[in-house]
C-alpha cells in the first residue's frame, strides 16, 4: 500500500497528480446515471445466444468511457476495453484513466468477461495482443467503437510519428478564450497562425482514420467480424463560433477524413453484412477538448445556456448503444453520420449562445456562462471536486491495473 497525502497540482486545465478516490467516485456517478438492464445478463439470454462482445478503443476517458460503462450496465456485453494510461511513479500518481479503468473493471465484475489492455492502440503490437485475446475467449466480435484523441501516432507501417496541431486552415484566427490562471475566470484572447501544409497533414495522420481502418483490417483478416458487424468512430462538428478553430481548423480536416473513411468501411464490410458510421456527439468537458481555444468558453456558455438540459455523455452513449443495438432506429444526416448532438445545434440554442458569445467579456462572464460548473468538470477529469471525496485524508494512490484474464 502507498498512502499518500496528494495534492492536484494544477494550473488551468493541467493537473499533474489524479485522486484515485475522486476518479472511483466519478466511474460510479456514470455508472449510476446509466440504465440498468430490464433484467440481469446472463452468459446467454433465454434463447440460447451469447451476450454480445464489443471492443472500445479509447475507453478510459470521455465518451469512450461513458460507452464502455453503457456496454457493461445497460447491455452486460462481453469484451475488451483498450486505453493508454500513466502507472504512478514516485513523484506522480498514477493518470486519471488508469484509477477510472481500475473502477470500471470492478464494477464490471469478477468473471472476466470483459478485460481492459493498457496499451498505444497505434502500435501493431496492440492490435496482436488485442486480436489474440479476443479470438481466444470470445470467438468474433460484435461492436467496434473508436474513440481516441492522442497528440502524437507513430505510423506502424513507417515507423514515422506524426504530431497533430490545433490551428486554422488559411488564415489566421483571433480566438476568445476562457482562462483559469487567477483566482476568478477571464476572457482573454489568443492569436494562432495558420497550419502549414505538413502540419495539417500531420495532424490527419494521427487524428483521421488511417488508425480505425487498421483496426478492422486486422479484425477482419482475423475472420473476427461477427455477421452483423457494427463499427463507430466519434467525431464533433459543434458552432460555427468555434469552427475557424475546430471544424475549419486542422483537426476538421482530420475528422473529415474520418468520416471518409467510414464510408471506404462501409464498402469494405458490406460484404460482410457489417456497417460503419461515424457518430457526431454533442459537446463534452474532456481532456482533449480543453485544449483547444475558444472550445471551454463555448461550452461555458452552452452550458448556461441549456443547463440540466445539457446531457451528459452518459445519456448520449446510452442512446448511441439503442441505435447499434436496433432497440432504436438509426438516425442518421444526409451524410450519414449518427447524430447525437441535436440538443447542442437546435437554432434557438446556438441563438442564445451566439448573443452571449458577443457580450461575454471577464465582466459580463459571471452572468453570461457557468464557469463553475466548466472548472468542475475538469477537475473531476483527475478525479478532483467531486463531492464526498476526502480530500484531506491520505489516499491509497497504488491500484493495479485489472488483470486481462
Amino acid at each position: 500500500m502507498t498512502l499518500r497525502q496528494i495534492k492536484p497540482g494544477n494550473r488551468g486545465f493541467l493537473y499533474l497528480n489524479s485522486h484515485p478516490a475522486g476518479c472511483a467516485a466519478v466511474v460510479d456517478d456514470l455508472w449510476e446515471r446509466t440504465p440498468a438492464p430490464a433484467a440481469p445478463a446472463d452468459a446467454a439470454d433465454s434463447s440460447g445466444a451469447e451476450r454480445p462482445v464489443a471492443l472500445v478503443i479509447g475507453s478510459s476517458a470521455g465518451y469512450g468511457l461513458a460507452a464502455t460503462v453503457a456496454a457493461l450496465r445497460t447491455h452486460g456485453m462481453r469484451g475488451l476495453g483498450i486505453a493508454f494510461e500513466a502507472p504512478e511513479t514516485e513523484r506522480r500518481t498514477a493518470s486519471g484513466g488508469w484509477y477510472r479503468t481500475a473502477r470500471t473493471a470492478a464494477l464490471a465484475g469478477p468473471d472476466g468477461d470483459f478485460a481492459f489492455l493498457n496499451a498505444d492502440a497505434f502500435s501493431a503490437a496492440a492490435k496482436e495482443q488485442a486480436l489474440d485475446h479476443l479470438a481466444a475467449r470470445y470467438g468474433k466480435v460484435d461492436y467496434l467503437v473508436y474513440s481516441v484523441a492522442a497528440p502524437r501516432r507513430t505510423d506502424p507501417g513507417t515507423g514515422e510519428t506524426h504530431h497533430s496541431v490545433i490551428k486554422p486552415l488559411g488564415s489566421a484566427y483571433r480566438a476568445k478564450t476562457l482562462q483559469f490562471d487567477g483566482d476568478a475566470p477571464l476572457v482573454g484572447s489568443l492569436e494562432l497562425d495558420p497550419a502549414a501544409g505538413p502540419e495539417r497533414d500531420a495532424t490527419v495522420q494521427v487524428m483521421g482514420g488511417a488508425d480505425w481502418k487498421l483496426w478492422i483490417d486486422a479484425l477482419t483478416d482475423r475472420g473476427l467480424v461477427r455477421d452483423g458487424f457494427h463499427t463507430v468512430a466519434l467525431t464533433y462538428v459543434g458552432s460555427d463560433l468555434t469552427a475557424p478553430i475546430y471544424r475549419a481548423g486542422t483537426i476538421g480536416a482530420a475528422k473529415q477524413h474520418l468520416e471518409d473513411t467510414a464510408r471506404r468501411l462501409q464498402q469494405d464490410l458490406a460484404p460482410l453484412g457489417g456497417r460503419a458510421h461515424t457518430v457526431v456527439a454533442g459537446a463534452a468537458v474532456t481532456q482533449a477538448s480543453t485544449a483547444i481555444p475558444s472550445i471551454a468558453l463555448y461550452t461555458s456558455l452552452l452550458r448556461a445556456v441549456l443547463g440540466d438540459g445539457f446531457r451528459s455523455t452518459a445519456q448520449q452513449a446510452t442512446d448511441l448503444w439503442e441505435q447499434l443495438t436496433g432497440a432504436a432506429p438509426l438516425r442518421l444526416d444526409e451524410e450519414q453520420r449518427i447524430r447525437l448532438d441535436r440538443w447542442e445545434m437546435d437554432d434557438e440554442v446556438q441563438a442564445a449562445v451566439h448573443e452571449r458569445w458577443a457580450a461575454a467579456t471577464t465582466d459580463t462572464l459571471p452572468e453570461l456562462a457557468d464557469t463553475a460548473w466548466f472548472r468542475a468538470q475538469v477537475g473531476r477529469l483527475y478525479g478532483w471536486d467531486v463531492p464526498g471525496t476526502d480530500y484531506a485524508a491520505p489516499a491509497e494512490t497504488t491500484v493495479a491495473w485489472p488483470a486481462t484474464g
